[in-house]
């Protein structure tokens, strides 16, 4: 072999991780550090490449621009002396990932650690310059935050017990009057065929057949520990089962047997009743600062406590055996408090 051939075979061998580098470097540098607001010139990039050691010169730069166009990036280019170009359209806007930074900041289900990983990242979607605009001072001191690392894995191991219709096996969290963490019954081991996982207040929920119960039961995510994907095969899932009802009912304070119950509230509750009980829920105005609502739900704890939660503005008028449960409720609540 001479030495013209020795000298074109290097040539052939260089050139393509160079060029290759130099692509990786342009979409790194238009990615990162531009927009709209902040395009780079031709000059800009020729210094950056030799930043990091490639000699590139202008008419090099329109080529490679055109090569990423070709492959579906949105490179936008601003005619002018010496020509600039920044990166066009992204997946989310600033507006949108202010929103994802502000759901993940606030969610009681992601623990602090998590959060701030998160938080990273999607920032990292932006440019250097959009960065600034997602500094977020939310306060969130009331946020009580988990201190499981472990439920992300959870829910992935969930999700593949789903789709893969395989039983899950795990100890409950529990904790004593010591502030003290301990499995439920002495760390035995629950059995679930997992139809779905659910999200309700802020929590994820496993909804599925439990081998104890002998039933569907929906239980906290972040209250399992040492699960474990199991292969025995999961039981069926009834023909008749829906998700949507299921939660209905044990969410929205309609499970079991349905009572028509009528309430009074005050008209500034109107949006309270409706978010709860939906824009059809039937009404009556009746006094001039209130109005009658007639609910259809299960008289249970959870009602009562959400008619509680309006310190008397909602009252329940009929049926008698809510009226008169409510009120011994309230009795019991304040025997507690003086004992």
């Amino acid at each position: 072999m001479n030495e013209d051939s020795i000298k074109t075979t290097e040539k052939e061998h260089v050139e393509p991780n160079t060029m290759k580098r130099r692509m990786v470097l342009l979409w790194k540098l238009l990615y990162d550090q531009t927009d709209e607001n902040h395009p780079v010139s031709t000059y800009d990039i020729v210094d950056y490449m030799a930043e990091h050691g490639i000699k590139v010169s202008r008419k090099t730069i329109k080529p490679d621009i055109d090569l990423m166009c070709d492959c579906g990036f949105d490179i936008v280019k601003v005619s002018s002396k010496p020509n600039k170009y920044f990166w066009g359209s992204r997946e989310f806007q600033v507006p949108e990932l202010k929103l994802l930074l502000d759901a993940v900041s606030s969610s009681r289900f992601i623990t602090r650690k998590k959060s701030a990983d998160l938080k990273r990242k999607i920032t990292g979607l932006a440019s250097v310059h959009q960065r600034k605009q997602l500094s977020r001072h939310i306060y969130t001191t009331s946020i009580i935050k988990p201190r499981n690392e472990n439920i992300y894995y959870i829910v992935d191991a969930i999700n593949d017990a789903v789709e893969n219709k395989q039983k899950i096996s795990f100890n409950i969290i529990e904790f004593d009057g010591n502030k003290n963490k301990i499995l439920r019954h002495d760390g035995e081991i629950y059995l679930l065929s997992p139809y779905a996982l659910y999200w309700n207040d802020d929590f994820y929920y496993a909804i599925g057949w439990s081998d104890k119960h002998e039933d569907i039961v929906a239980l906290r995510v972040d209250r399992m520990e040492n699960l474990q994907v199991l292969e025995e095969k999961a039981v069926k899932r009834p023909k008749d089962f829906k998700v949507s009802d299921y939660s209905h009912k044990v969410f929205e304070m309609f499970n079991g047997e349905e009572t028509r119950v009528k309430l009074q509230c005050k008209n500034e509750l109107m949006k309270y009743v409706i978010d709860r009980f939906g824009d059809k829920v039937e009404t009556e105005p009746t006094h001039e600062d209130k109005f009658i609502c007639y609910v259809n739900v299960r008289l249970s704890p959870t009602f009562y406590g959400w008619v509680f939660g309006f310190g008397g503005d909602i009252r329940i008028l009929a049926p008698s055996e809510a009226v008169e449960e409510i009120i011994d409720m309230s009795r019991k609540m304040i025997t507690a408090e003086s004992m």
